[in-house]
């Protein structure tokens, strides 16, 4: 599985890591890549949430550092600097500001530890990834924040890493549904055309057209009334981007049903999802039953933090 996941890992130029929940197993993740590119290929690095503290601020538990070979660009806050022990060499200050600092893009001199504190919004994300190449990084990667499925558009990363685990709930039965539905909504087709826009409404637009390019959001008070109607049977929606639809699994369902089709004009692929079966806080799962009843509910390849990646 994992000289697989290599393969696909390196085809991508820009990639993001989203988590489920916190203490999913997305440092791990991340400190995993850094380790099996050190070797071939230079790595830009920056999070849209902060990142790599030895005790999350949200939750008090432990998680780990986040550790970076000589040569790994690093964009982050400038208050983060002097939190890391890595020989720094500042390549460009970016004129982005966060409440920790203005994001400063520099270079490890040496291997070591680093804090991430990044930018918050996509535009921020796509400069950051550019900077990057044009200093010489031959791949970015983003470290994201909980509940960010912005990250799965295409114009922020072209692939997607999922890490979902027992801490996201008690419940396997209820990590794994709410887990499929979020990789269901990050792997919408992308439309080959696009629709019109429903400046006369969207009831409107369905009618005349049987199809529609949808500008915001696309959420279940939106959909059930035309679906109940009838007026949305057979037709197709196009959200800009994944991170555009906000429709319960089931609403999902009802439209697979009425053969409506769900495309976004952008969208990344998921390249693997990866599952922690370990709690922070003190429950855990059977890791086999996870892993069989994970793989059958995605057709992406599923890793173990645990036993594959630590």
């Amino acid at each position: 599985m994992l000289p697989e996941l290599e393969k696909s890992l390196k085809e991508v130029k820009t990639m993001s890591i989203v988590g489920m929940c916190k203490n999913a197993g997305k440092t791990t993740v991340l400190n995993w890549l850094l380790h099996n590119s050190r070797r071939d290929r230079i790595l830009g690095l920056t999070s849209i949430g902060r990142d790599g503290e030895s005790t999350d601020v949200v939750t008090g538990t432990e998680k780990p550092s986040i550790f970076v070979p000589e040569g790994t660009m690093v964009a982050t806050a400038r208050d983060m600097l002097r939190l890391g022990d890595v020989t720094k060499e500042i390549l460009m200050t970016t004129g982005i500001p966060t409440p920790l600092g203005e994001v400063v893009i520099m270079r490890a001199r040496s291997d070591g530890y680093v804090q991430l504190a990044g930018p918050s919004i996509t535009t921020q994300l796509r400069d950051v990834s550019k900077w990057f190449f044009e200093l010489g990084a031959e791949q970015s990667i983003i470290d994201g924040a909980l509940g960010r499925k912005s990250l799965g558009a295409r114009t922020v990363a072209e692939g997607v890493i999922l890490c979902t685990g027992a801490s996201y709930h008690m419940n396997m039965e209820q990590v794994i549904e709410d887990t499929a539905n979020i990789y269901r909504i990050m792997n919408l087709p992308k439309a080959a055309t696009l629709p019109p826009e429903p400046e006369e409404g969207l009831e409107a637009c369905l009618k005349a057209h049987g199809e529609a390019l949808i500008p915001g959001a696309l959420t279940d008070s939106m959909v059930l009334p035309l679906l109940r109607s009838g007026v949305l049977r057979n037709g197709r929606l196009v959200v800009k981007d994944p991170s555009k639809v906000l429709l319960k699994a089931d609403t999902l369902d009802k439209l697979a049903t009425r053969q409506v089709k769900l495309e976004a004009a952008e969208a990344a692929k998921t390249l693997c999802v990866t599952i922690n079966p370990v709690s922070a806080y003190g429950w855990k799962f059977d890791k086999d039953e996870f892993m069989e009843k994970m793989r059958e509910a995605v057709d992406a390849p599923v890793i173990n933090v645990k036993e594959e990646l630590a």
